[in-house]
């Protein structure tokens, strides 16, 4: 039996870091220091769209990316930009965000509700299309 689940893991998560509104989200996409993030598989991009002009990084290999000392490591985590991170409904991506925080990493927030709020919003959306094999 856990003694939490992931719902008390996501509250706390959520008093630890910045939630913006998908209207407050919306307010920065156009915000040259402001880097989206979607960390959903990428078999939902590929089947509902993304935020345009985001960066897309998996979930299992964020603190990978994140971590310069990582061989993983990608340069666009340190290029001093805000990072707001989205999912689909916002619980991954609380988690996400307070794992990067509590890495150093500077400053970061995520949506609430996630990508399906924001296309509920009205927010747009991009298409990734599936890539080719090879």
């Amino acid at each position: 039996m856990i003694s939490k689940g992931i719902r008390e893991l996501c509250a706390e998560a959520e008093a630890e870091i910045e939630t913006l509104s998908v209207d407050d989200a919306m307010a920065l996409l156009e915000d040259p220091q402001v880097q989206f993030v979607d960390i959903r598989d990428v078999r939902e991009l590929w089947r509902e769209g993304t935020i345009p002009g985001s960066l897309h990084s998996p979930r299992g290999m964020l603190e990978f990316w994140v971590d310069p000392a990582s061989p993983y490591h990608k340069d666009v985590f340190a290029n001093g930009k805000k990072f707001v991170f989205f999912c689909a409904g916002g619980l991954r991506s609380a988690l996400a965000t307070q794992t990067v925080q509590r890495m150093g990493l500077e400053p970061v927030a995520h949506i609430a509700g996630g990508f399906g709020a924001w296309k509920e919003s009205g927010g747009p959306v991009e298409e990734r299309p599936q890539k080719p094999p090879g």
